[in-house]
């Protein structure tokens, strides 16, 4: 069974939100916090992260219910390749699946794909 999750999000929305010092901390998992605070909090990278999380909402079908978005944490290997790492509900719910994301964005615009494969058992 195959799953795909798409979202766009407007970074001058995210930039907005950013203006709150909360707002990174109730979005953005601990891991993901941390390799985004090293980079400064790119205003496109936070809103490519909040479009990972909505994808991976849509992939599962559920919405952004049932789990926090601190859970689904967008993060980047040494490479720069970005991935998905799912904990609590999160994880939970997306047992017996793998995915694959992809992320891009444009000076007002982040978009991210998530697609999912539900593994044989």
């Amino acid at each position: 069974m195959l799953a795909v999750g798409i979202d766009l999000c407007e970074i001058d929305r995210i930039q907005r939100s950013m203006r709150n010092p909360r707002f990174c901390r109730e979005i953005l998992g601990e891991q993901e916090f941390a390799q985004l605070q090293g980079r400064g909090f790119p205003a496109q990278s936070v809103a490519a992260s909040f479009s990972a999380k909505e994808a991976f909402a849509k992939a599962m079908g559920t919405g952004l219910c049932g789990f926090s978005l601190r859970e689904v944490e967008l993060l980047r290997q040494r490479n720069g390749a970005p991935y998905l790492h799912l904990t609590g509900r999160a994880a939970a719910l997306a047992a017996g699946w793998e995915f694959s994301v992809s992320i891009s964005h444009t000076g007002s615009t982040a978009a991210a794909v998530v697609a999912g494969e539900r593994k044989e058992a």
